[in-house]
């Protein structure tokens, strides 16, 4: 499995990516650890379910772990599990949540320390050093685990014109539809769909 961090704008993108293979080469060797941390709030044990059947079509071997607050985060077992997987998958809901979950604690760092990740839609915005609260959209401090980019869902014309202002230039901002597809080699970020927008500023960019 090539190394490599993928961010997806949804379960949908997810499948097609697993899909198409290249980006996630799934095999019945792949252990796959799932983090529906972020999806405490409106279902942890759906959104593990989600993900679980999309790995187990291709015969992985898929585990979820159940961290919903951080009361579990120096549990040795779910650090041990995330920093031997060999694909460790984020699942989408409150990114402010999952921050709050993982900020300065073992399962944050061993997600930081992930071999390959992936995140599916808003969970994504937490991995840069840049996260775009969701509240407003004004940028504020992500987890840093990832670096080059600023990730963030669709928002209202208005909304995504203020972050872009506040953002300036110095920083690109990727917005990923459903379909939006962004990965990291490990070296730079690269776009793998056509649902994605990136910016530095107001103005277009290419990855």
């Amino acid at each position: 499995m090539q190394a490599t961090t993928v961010v997806v704008g949804s379960l949908d993108a997810l499948r097609e990516v697993l899909a198409t293979g290249g980006l996630l080469d799934v095999t019945s060797d792949t252990d796959v650890v799932l983090l529906p941390t972020a999806a405490a709030f409106l279902g942890i044990n759906e959104a593990a379910i989600e993900l679980s059947v999309l790995f187990e079509e291709s015969g992985a071997k898929v585990e979820a772990l159940m961290i919903a607050d951080r009361a579990s985060n120096d549990e040795p077992y779910f650090v041990e599990r995330i920093k031997n997987a060999d694909l460790v998958v984020l699942s989408d809901g409150s990114a402010l949540h999952a921050k709050s979950v993982w900020h300065a604690s073992p399962v944050g760092d061993a997600i930081r320390d992930a071999r390959h990740l992936v995140a599916v839609g808003s969970v994504a915005s937490l991995l840069g050093e840049v996260m775009i609260d969701p509240r407003g959209g004004a940028p504020t401090t992500g987890l840093g685990y990832r670096s080059g980019l600023a990730i963030s869902a669709p928002e209202s014309d208005e909304q995504l014109s203020r972050t872009r202002t506040l953002l300036g230039t110095e920083i690109t901002l990727a917005v990923l539809g459903p379909r939006g597809v962004v990965y990291l080699d490990g070296t730079s970020w690269h776009r793998a769909s056509d649902d994605v927008v990136t910016t530095r500023g107001h103005d277009a960019v290419e990855l």
